[in-house]
């Protein structure tokens, strides 16, 4: 049985405490903590959690020894620092994404696991989803040819109270806007079918959060040796409407899924019924999936626990997640420099570290507003499979 501590019960933690409440003959929760600890009180109750220990420092659970694995829930520029002093204790850790708000911090935690020995994976729960299962088996097929663009639309709408939450909307805090971190879903699954770009162009803005330092929309482009990637990233998009298009020399896929493959006549026009052979073959590939057991949170947590068990890496290890934040780190800088930037990024450069983002970073608007809690409930998006 490993026995798991979750540090920080905000909006994300209900997600990883019934992930782990899927497991029960393989984990259970012993601590919740808290700078709040009312807070994880509370939800300690709402669940019906028994002999569960509620305190209000990570400190107090870092010489514990039935903790095994921590779960961080935390905002993003606390992930570091926890992160180093959960694995120096020989605690596995799991950190929500971003990583971390710099390759510096990143690498930081990717040393601290070395040393310790212990496992460390960054949430990347959508690699968990029976539909992008499914697109990543047809890409991997070969059936598509090579690919020659991907589009990806990490569309979300998010109200301006949304940056009104205190660790929310500054550079300092939140390392970022969407591009960070609701994006970062959709780059992971973008790096996961394509693999890491050679350079990234960009552009962002603040269009109308008027309460926020950080941008609430970028739009970028993502060069490969042969193909082109363009990622949309966003919380002024009504609607969410999200999707992942993949264009290859023989036929595309998409998520929501869809199957499209084209025959040229003599003159180069498409004909009018396209291949419907290939077509056939890719449906059945989507047809053939067989369900995950577990989705999101609980399918990660579920490799989590059987990587614990089995002294084997994850499926989503620490480097995944620090290639997301390079991406992610291309972008600001693209956008900021407007130029493209090369990849990897040079660990020589300021754009390696914390301090060089923030002392580049534009500050769109002055954050206006501060609160600890807000009303309301969270929603996951539209209609069209959102990347929660």
């Amino acid at each position: 049985m490993i026995n798991v501590g979750v540090v920080g019960i905000g909006n994300i933690a209900p997600a990883h405490l019934q992930g782990y409440l899927a497991h029960p003959e393989r984990c259970r929760i012993v601590a919740l903590c808290d700078i709040v600890p009312e807070k994880a009180q509370r939800r300690k109750e709402s669940l019906g959690l028994t002999g569960v220990d509620v305190v209000a420092s990570h400190k107090e659970l870092l010489g514990r020894e039935d903790i095994d694995l921590v779960s961080l829930c935390t905002p993003p520029g606390t992930h570091a620092e926890l992160t180093v002093d959960f694995l120096g204790a020989g605690k596995h850790v799991l950190v929500e994404k971003p990583m971390a708000p710099s390759l510096a911090d990143c690498d930081a935690m990717l040393a601290a696991r070395d040393r310790s020995g212990r496992l460390l994976s960054v949430v990347a729960q959508n690699r968990f989803r029976d539909d992008m299962a499914t697109l990543k088996a047809a890409v991997d097929s070969g059936l598509l040819g090579p690919v020659a663009h991907l589009a990806v639309d990490s569309a979300w709408w998010r109200g301006v109270p949304y940056y009104d939450l205190a660790w929310r909307g500054t550079w300092e805090s939140e390392g970022g806007g969407p591009t960070l971190n609701h994006a970062i879903h959709h780059i992971d699954l973008l790096l996961w079918m394509m693999g890491a770009p050679q350079a990234v162009q960009a552009m962002m803005t603040n269009a109308w959060h008027d309460n926020a330092e950080v941008e609430d929309l970028s739009v970028a482009l993502l060069r490969y040796e042969r193909a082109i990637a363009q990622l949309t990233s966003s919380v002024v998009h009504h609607g969410e409407r999200q999707q992942i298009v993949v264009q290859g020399r023989d036929a595309s896929v998409a998520q929501p899924w869809a199957v499209c493959a084209e025959v040229t006549q003599p003159n180069g026009f498409p004909t009018a019924d396209g291949n419907a052979a290939l077509v056939a073959r890719l449906e059945e590939i989507a047809a053939a999936h067989v369900p995950l057991p577990h989705e999101g949170h609980a399918g990660q947590i579920g490799d989590v626990l059987d990587a614990v068990g089995q002294g084997r890496a994850p499926a989503v290890t620490g480097e995944d997640g620090r290639r997301t934040v390079e991406v992610v780190t291309a972008i600001y800088r693209a956008a900021i420099e407007r130029r493209e930037v090369e990849l990897p990024i040079a660990a020589d450069t300021e754009y390696h570290t914390r301090d060089g983002l923030l002392a580049n970073a534009p500050r769109f608007f002055t954050k206006s507003a501060s609160v600890d809690e807000q009303e309301g409930f969270i929603t996951a998006g539209g209609s069209t499979g959102p990347l929660g």
